[in-house]
Formats: structure tokens, sequence, C-alpha cells
């Protein structure tokens, strides 16, 4: 399609993980690999939790929701870069493109004000802890979930406004193997400084503040266990240094790559692999790993399922 002098772009050319087609077929083999051990482990979190009535507390409540976000999270990008690989083509459509990229930032904007609420239901569990049962009932569980969504719904919804208007009529190469607001954008023939900054306020400063505000709080809920008992200080430090490990793993990259000016630097496409791909899938079993209960519910289902197949 022509406008005036310049071809409108009606597809994007993606240049995938490598340049070279057998290393880019070694990272798609290692990426089903990871996918064939994470994923059932993490739709088996997801079961155990709904299912285990001993796994009732909001806390698992809430990451049963957070592994069903990273498990949308982690499927968004992939299946179109193996597409691509085994049919050797490198296309993606503009409304493809859109796509991937309003997915993306929905599911991780929804991840973190689920974060976000996570870290409130444990400051109300360690330093209200009378009141937490009236105070953290299932259903203010279910609209701290529900508005999680909504907030990545407003924040991919913003992006989305910024882009749709904004002109492609000339290169249509992308250095990555998706499409992301960073790659896109400066594809666009027009200036985009002031593009740049909303997107950089509404993605990498409200990131950074997040996560800044995130690790102070479990600092202090920290510091505040150590008056506890023995029993409840461990299973809480425990707890908090868990999250501590998960808001680093899904704030890392993302402040990496949306904190600063929009440009390639060299480890890019390594830290987008991580981020989009890998870490999703790790966050649930990071915490399952760390929490005994979780462990035992999943021990106790599989026997059942056993069980029944022998029968």
């Amino acid at each position: 399609m022509e406008r005036g002098n310049h071809t409108v772009v009606t597809e994007f050319v993606l240049q995938g993980l490598a340049k070279n087609w057998e290393l880019q077929l070694f990272f798609s083999a290692l990426l089903l690999l990871f996918y064939a051990i994470i994923l059932p482990g993490n739709i088996l979190i997801i079961v155990t939790i709904r299912t285990d009535p001993r796994l009732g507390s909001p806390m698992f409540f809430f990451l049963s929701s957070l592994a069903l976000m990273d498990l949308c999270y982690s499927t968004v990008t992939p299946p179109k870069m193996m597409a691509n690989l085994f049919t050797h083509q490198k296309t993606i459509s503009y409304q493809g493109c859109l796509a991937q990229i309003f997915f993306i930032h929905f599911l991780g904007g929804a991840e973190v004000a689920l974060l976000v609420a996570m870290a409130v239901d444990r400051y109300v569990a360690i330093c209200h802890p009378l009141h937490y049962t009236t105070m953290v009932t299932r259903a203010i569980c279910q609209m701290l979930v529900a508005g999680s969504w909504a907030g990545g719904f407003i924040h991919s919804m913003i992006q989305m406004v910024l882009i749709i208007p904004l002109p492609f009529c000339g290169p249509n190469k992308l250095d990555n193997f998706f499409c992301d607001i960073t790659q896109i954008i400066k594809l666009a023939c027009t200036n985009t400084y002031a593009l740049e900054f909303a997107m950089f306020v509404n993605s990498g400063l409200v990131t950074a503040t997040c996560f800044i505000i995130l690790l102070v709080s479990y600092g202090v809920l920290l510091a505040k266990v150590r008056t506890g008992s023995a029993q409840g200080k461990n299973k809480a430090s425990s707890t908090c240094i868990t999250h501590i490990i998960i808001v680093c793993v899904m704030f890392g990259p993302a402040i990496y790559i949306y904190c600063r000016p929009f440009q390639d630097f060299p480890f890019d496409k390594v830290v987008a692999f991580f981020h989009t791909v890998v870490f999703p899938l790790m966050n649930p079993m990071i915490y399952t790993l760390r929490n005994k209960e979780i462990k035992a519910a999943m021990f106790r289902l599989l026997k059942k399922i056993i069980f029944r197949g022998d029968k």
C-alpha cells in the first residue's frame, strides 16, 4: 500500500535471536525442552492450589493467579518465533505485531499490580496478624486480582493509543525475535521524542518506582519479623525472601529494557529472551521450591492421580 511517495508498512521482519539459522534452531530446541519440563510443573501448581482445601489462604490464591499470568505471558512471543524458524520465514503482520505488544504489556502490567497486591497481603499478615482473616477475605483477594488484570489492561491500552497513530512508511526490520515498543517506535517515520518520553514514564518510570517501593517494603517487613516468635519468624522471613527473589527476577530485566533510551545494546536480545520466556515460567517454580506446604500438596495430588490410574 502506498501513501504519497512512501510505502505504508503492512508487515515487519523479525531478525530473530541470532543471525545464524543453526544457532536459532539450538535456542528453539532449548526453549522446547524448557517448556516440556517447566510448563507442566506450573500447571500442576495451579491445579494443586485450586483443588487442595489446605491451600486456601490468600497467599496461595495470589500465587496461583501469578502462575496463570506467567503461563500466559510466556506464550505471547515463542509460538511466532518457532513458527518463523521452522517455516524459514521472518515476517510478522502489522496487526500481529500490535497484538504482541498489547499482550506483553497487558500481562506484564497485571503481574506488576499483582506483586504489589501480594506485598500488601504480606504487610497485613505480618503487621496486623490478629485482623488478617477479617481484612484479607476471599472477596478482597478476588477484587485485588481483578484490579491487577484491569490495571494491566489500562497500561497496555495507553501503549496502543500512543503507537497506533504512528506512520510506518520506511524500514520494517526489527532486530529482535518479537515486537515491542522499544523496537517498533524507532521505525516510525516521524519525530518520536515526546512519545518515547511518554512511554518511558508509562513503562520504565512506573516499573522502577514499583520495584523500589516493593524492595523497601519487604526490607521493612523483614526487620519487623525479627521481633516475632522463632517459628513465625522463620516462616515469615522465608516468604518475604521468596517474594524479593520474584520481584528482582520480574523487575530487573524490565527496568533494563524500559528505563533507558530506546537504543540497541549488546545484551538486549538475551535479556528480552529471559524476560519474556524463561523468567515468567520460573517465578512460580521458585516460590514452590521454597514452600513446604505446596510441595506436600503437589505430592498428595500426584499420588491421587497415580492411584486412580492404577485402578
